[in-house]
């Protein structure tokens, strides 16, 4: 059964909600009626002291779902990705990542400024990945060099625009690692979607995992840590360090779980309409649509008369919203709140700005 129709979204200033497609992020989009109901009717209790049983179940679940033992409900992705890094790297320890990785590139520092880590990086290619150069980065313990703590891969890839890492090369990787490995799993249900890889087989393969569910699933907030027992016990402090701790917040976890059990089989809507968008735009030579897997659409624009922060301009100034990444790199994420017919009117506005002399 469809969910109720939910309140149009806020208007840009002299426009109507009707007239404004918001891509710039699947963060953006609204509770729906279903989840508002949810949340309404959630039993709470004081997470910090363990009684809200609607966080707790969450994290029961979302656990299982990984095959492992825990999880811990955080407010955001970057403070559970930087619990997980503190949790495998010691302080003056060594993360390797890729160039483009959201933990080094889009965390503000925290790594090193809240964890006293060290972060070496090899050279990002999309979500590209060579096990045998990133094993061959591994550094033993011992003086003078900074030790290789833990690795850091991101699953689906937001700078590679939404690529999955195939499972064959995770495991490749994780056969080669002498050190535990780490997903930042924001949207890796997408990937689970895309590859029709089981969530379980993502769980074997890393130590610790962040998932969020207010990418792409349409929760408000939320993210989760998952990992041993022994490390949830010690993530719970860490939580709390960062100012984390949070009381009656089964309101949250019950939109997470009603995300869960409702949103995720839908995302191949919004991996069908990345494509159909990024197809239409094919012929200004900005996207190659075989590489839109997912949600994301990257446009390159370097062969345009448009930089990002230009066109997003203009495509805002016509109620389209883009993301600009790069100088002349902006970003299209479809989501639940973009229908066909979002998708239509965007294709319009795109068209005609990358088509034309300005």
């Amino acid at each position: 059964m469809a969910e109720p129709a939910d309140p149009p979204a806020r208007p840009l200033p002299g426009r109507t909600a009707a007239d404004v497609v918001d891509l710039r992020s699947d963060t953006v989009t609204r509770p729906t009626a279903a989840m508002r109901a949810a949340m309404a009717d959630a039993e709470v209790g004081d997470d910090v002291f363990g009684d809200d049983p609607t966080v707790n179940a969450l994290e029961r679940d979302v656990a299982a779902m990984f095959g492992h033992e825990a999880a811990l409900f955080c407010p955001s992705g970057t403070m559970a990705n930087q619990i997980a890094l503190q949790l495998l790297v010691p302080p003056g320890g060594e993360l390797l990542a890729g160039a483009d990785a959201h933990v080094v590139t889009y965390e503000m520092g925290a790594a090193a400024a809240i964890g006293g880590i060290s972060s070496r990086t090899w050279p990002s290619v999309g979500a590209a990945l060579d096990p045998h150069q990133i094993a061959g980065m591994i550094r033993p313990a011992g003086y003078p060099s900074v030790p290789t703590a833990a690795i850091a891969v991101e699953q689906t890839h937001n700078l590679g625009g939404g690529a999955v890492v195939p499972l064959s090369v995770l495991q490749e990787l994780a056969a080669k690692s002498s050190v535990p490995l780490h997903c930042d799993g924001a949207r890796i249900w997408h990937a689970h979607v895309a590859d029709g890889v089981p969530l379980r087989a993502y769980g074997e393969l890393f130590d610790t995992l962040s998932v969020c569910l207010s990418k792409g699933l349409g929760a408000p907030v939320g993210s989760l840590v998952i990992g041993s027992a022994e490390r949830i016990t010690r993530a719970r402090v860490l939580r709390k360090r960062m100012g984390g701790g949070m009381r009656q917040v089964g309101i949250l976890a019950a939109a997470g779980a009603h995300a869960l059990a409702h949103h995720i089989d839908r995302l191949a809507d919004d991996h069908a309409r990345a494509r159909r968008l990024a197809s239409a735009v094919d012929r200004f030579g900005v996207v190659d649509p075989a590489a839109v897997r997912t949600n994301l659409v990257l446009l390159d624009l370097t062969k345009t008369r448009w930089n990002a922060p230009a066109l997003t301009a203009a495509a805002a100034e016509r109620g389209v919203l883009i993301a600009p990444m790069l100088p002349h790199l902006a970003r299209l994420v479809t989501h639940l709140d973009v229908d066909d017919a979002g998708i239509d009117r965007a294709v319009g506005v795109l068209s005609g700005l990358l088509g034309s002399d300005a």
